[in-house]
């Protein structure tokens, strides 16, 4: 994505988050390609430059943390920024009333009639990347009215006029107007999207231009229908969070419902209204782990953010900072702890509300992480990691033993085949003239799929991570509500060989990638940040923690700081691919430690930036301060007063 440069000024902002040009080699030895963001009274970064605008007019209009980031993540979705209103919301807040992070659970489930034997009637391996039958309950509305009804101060009416206008019409960016020309031959195939997303149609570009004024009227009826739904309820003498349940109510299961299911039905989907009204948003009790008296708080195993904490559970048996940042042992040894956390991700994640019961407790033992650690390989890349054994740290016995001796014999790894060692695949990725290897560029593209992220915090300690995501460009919108379905049912397995915990059914949560992340410090906010980029979610958000911890890099140098993904883990979307021993490099990379990896096996790819993008917030507890980073990957933006 390109870097996004804007100046002004909004009731006396200073907007400071400036572009970058190239990324460091060294990131002691050079300025930041952006500056810090510094903030005293509050701070909103997200993925565009309005929806960061839309976060500083609520603060401006008396509203908290958890306010703006509700106003936010509706502008994000009313921008169509990786996500819409038909996607899924997941949070962390941390409450200074109680002094708890809490999560927020806004992922939809599988509809009625969303089986392994429907899917594999049809001829599907997984559940497919488009279309109506990828969709799965629409998640964000349900998350912005809870969130807001729970633990913000404004009324629904003033957190959702931002995104009210926008839908009335604003100026598409290129990055938006581009996607849509180019995914305008699916987007045909859907009656509603392309009434909404085809401004020009019959022309030779048929999208809007970027700087046209695009305008969503179905959307904007269905946000206004919202905040009639509260203005009555107000009226009939309710107080502000019944009202804004009552909104709730209406999406659900009203007439805004009903014309979901219509619409998604005419498009071949299976959602019912029982589906809709059944649904409900989950205020759930976070997993943490403590690495070096940072607690590290992540949504639990319906996510992959558990992996994160297994992966510094791994690593706090290595003595890191001696080996260098970003040496070649470094590196391989953040890459074999990611390979094992991730494989126990793949096989162990799915939805805590389903049978049967995932062993969290032993994956998250830091028992169990010191016997991962224990496996490591230091000479060269093992392609072979699997899934280990938490069972006997819970003090269980693993019923699933037989699988895990399939796991490498039944991968989606074995559909292709892994390059010899010595291979020298070092052009970067958009200087190849052809794949690597069957489907390499689409196995590339689902695995970056990508989400945005929100990250608010105040000077009354509210403090709100955010990775909002699903609905993205091609979507199918559902009927004359404005609403682009989700496509996240695509992550789930019909084979319970390949994740026992992660096969479709109906009412189910999905495993999803989506991974916000707050750390405390001696019991106060330290760290709140979150990135894009699907299976890469949780690889780059180990390597900025690190680079803050580890490395004493500002917020903003971790945030550019050049980071590796590993591709050995299987992908959540498309084919469930997997590629063992490739790593993403950054073309700053030295040369010494290039020739290195490849002794270790590793397969090298390049590319410019591999930050993420990353947002992140600091808290300063010295001066009573918060630093923002948004990372020069992509159209990122903060704004802070």
């Amino acid at each position: 994505m390109r870097s996004f440069i804007k100046a002004g000024r909004l009731g006396g902002l200073l907007l400071l988050m400036a572009s970058f040009l190239i990324t460091p080699a060294n990131y002691n030895a050079q300025r930041t390609q952006k500056p810090v963001l510094h903030g005293r009274h509050w701070m909103a970064i997200t993925g565009k430059p309005l929806a960061a605008t839309a976060g500083a007019i609520t603060f401006q209009r008396g509203g908290n943390a958890v306010d703006a980031a509700c106003a936010m993540i509706a502008a994000t979705s009313t921008m169509w920024d990786t996500l819409s209103w038909g996607g899924e919301t997941q949070a962390l807040i941390y409450n200074p009333k109680t002094g708890k992070v809490v999560g927020i659970n806004a992922l939809g489930v599988a509809p009625t009639g969303a089986t392994a034997a429907f899917y594999k009637s049809k001829g599907m391996p997984y559940p497919p990347e488009h279309g109506a039958l990828a969709a799965v309950t629409p998640g964000t509305p349900g998350g912005i009215l809870v969130m807001l009804a729970e633990y913000g101060k404004l009324s629904l009416k003033e957190v959702l006029g931002p995104s009210i206008q926008m839908a009335d019409g604003y100026p598409i960016e290129a990055q938006l107007a581009n996607t849509i020309e180019r995914e305008k031959r699916r987007l045909k195939e859907w009656r509603y999207s392309r009434e909404v997303m085809l401004t020009h149609p019959g022309e030779r570009r048929e999208a809007p231009e970027a700087g046209e004024i695009f305008k969503q009227p179905d959307l904007a009826a269905t946000l206004r229908k919202l905040v009639a739904a509260e203005a009555a309820a107000l009226a009939a003498g309710k107080g502000r969070r019944e009202a804004i349940m009552a909104a709730y109510d209406r999406f659900y299961k009203g007439d805004i419902a009903r014309e979901i299911v219509r619409g998604t039905r005419e498009e071949g989907g299976l959602f019912t209204e029982k589906d809709l009204a059944d649904w409900k948003v989950r205020i759930e009790e976070p997993v943490k782990t403590n690495y070096k008296g940072v607690e590290v708080y992540k949504l639990t195993h319906w996510t992959q953010g558990p992996a994160m904490l297994q992966a510094l559970n791994i690593l706090e048996n290595v003595d890191l900072k001696p080996m260098g940042y970003n040496s070649a042992r470094y590196l391989h040894a953040v890459y074999q702890a990611m390979s094992m956390a991730f494989a126990d991700r793949d096989f162990y994640y799915g939805d805590p509300y389903f049978p049967p019961e995932e062993p969290i407790r032993g994956l998250l033992s830091k028992e169990y992480a010191k016997q991962r650690a224990a496996q490591i390989k230091w000479d060269r890349n093992d392609p072979g990691v699997a899934p280990g054994d938490p069972y006997p740290f819970q003090g269980a016995t693993n019923p699933y033993r037989a699988a895990l001796e399939q796991w490498n014999v039944r991968s989606p790894a074995n559909r292709v085949t892994p390059p010899p060692a010595t291979q020298d695949t070092v052009r970067p990725v958009s200087q190849r003239p052809a794949p690597e290897r069957p489907h390499d560029e689409e196995f590339m593209r689902s695995f970056y799929a990508g989400t945005t992220s929100v990250q608010t915090a105040d000077a009354e300690g509210w403090v709100v991570s955010v990775t909002p995501s699903g609905g993205w460009v091609p979507a199918v919108i559902a009927g004359r509500t404005g609403v682009g379905l989700s496509q996240r049912a695509q992550s789930f397995v019909l084979d319970p060989s390949e994740g026992p915990f992660n096969v479709i059914e109906p009412g189910k949560h999905p495993r999803v990638t989506l991974t916000p992340t707050l750390a405390l410090k001696d019991g106060k906010p330290y760290l709140s940040f979150a990135v894009q980029g699907g299976d890469s979610q949780d690889q780059n958000l180990l390597q900025f923690f690190l680079n803050v911890v580890e490395f004493g890099m500002n917020v903003q140098e971790a945030a550019e700081a050049p980071n590796v993904n590993s591709f050995q883990l299987r992908s959540s979307f498309g084919a469930h691919e997997t590629r063992p021993g490739r790593i993403l490099l950054s073309e700053s990379m030295p040369p010494w430690v290039r020739t290195e990896l490849r002794r270790m096996g590793y397969e090298l790819t390049f590319e410019e930036r591999t930050s993420g993008p990353i947002n992140a917030i600091l808290f300063d507890r010295r001066h009573g301060t918060m630093w923002g980073g948004s990372s020069n990957h992509g159209e990122d933006y903060g704004i802070a007063w």
